[in-house]
């Protein structure tokens, strides 16, 4: 298949499903993610959640980021390879979610947040030298700065606890992206060793700071 037509699919089915969540709120509510109905047996939310989202513009943020970077990792990889990465940043995301709330049993989220930072992650791996336009930023930006800043920054969100965005789906979407991107591109770890040593920096901060209780 063409991957850009792989790509609109992927996108269009998110869009489609998210469209019914925001129509009908059983259907949102029995595919969100949702720490008490996980731990009862409803696993299906870990990956049905990443489908729904909370408004247009959740939706669009996340549609648009993943638009700029997948191209970057199925041009590499391939479209199996994008799909794998980009399902298996999705349920990283809702597995760290879910071991790191597993007490709390009315935690929910929603949106693609997980997996299209997964994707992100992978294409910084793959193009070190990829840069990125912010809006209130004049001038393009080393991809790879906004990873490490983006994965601070979720850090601090997931200690101070002040907003309703997950967080933890975005740090565990970059764990899964990560790790699978050098999984199906193992070269990568000669080829761009700099970059697999940078990106890990905020990955080991978080691992040391969610072992001392602090998140």
């Amino acid at each position: 298949m063409n991957p850009a037509l792989f790509l609109i699919i992927l996108i269009a089915v998110t869009v489609i499903i998210s469209f019914k969540g925001f129509e009908d709120s059983y259907f949102f509510s029995k595919y969100q993610f949702h720490i008490g109905s996980i731990r009862k047996g409803e696993h299906i939310r870990m990956i049905t959640s990443g489908f729904l989202h909370a408004d247009i513009a959740h939706l669009a943020f996340n549609m648009l980021s993943l638009y700029f970077f997948a191209p970057v990792v199925y041009g590499e990889l391939g479209n199996y390879s994008f799909l794998l990465i980009y399902f298996a940043s999705l349920i990283f995301g809702s597995m760290l979610t879910l071991y790191l709330h597993k007490n709390d049993y009315y935690y929910s989220a929603i949106g693609a947040s997980g997996a299209v930072t997964g994707i992100i992650y992978s294409a910084i791996l793959l193009d070190p030298n990829l840069q990125i336009f912010l809006f209130f930023i004049p001038i393009p930006i080393p991809a790879y700065l906004f990873g490490i800043g983006y994965l601070l920054y979720s850090i601090y969100g997931m200690k101070a606890k002040n907003d309703n965005i997950g967080h933890t789906a975005h740090f565990g979407g970059a764990i899964g992206g990560y790790l699978f991107t050098i999984l199906v591109h193992h070269q990568i770890l000669l080829e761009n060793t700099f970059m697999v040593v940078a990106l890990t920096i905020p990955i080991v901060i978080m691992a040391v700071m969610a072992k001392q209780g602090k998140l």
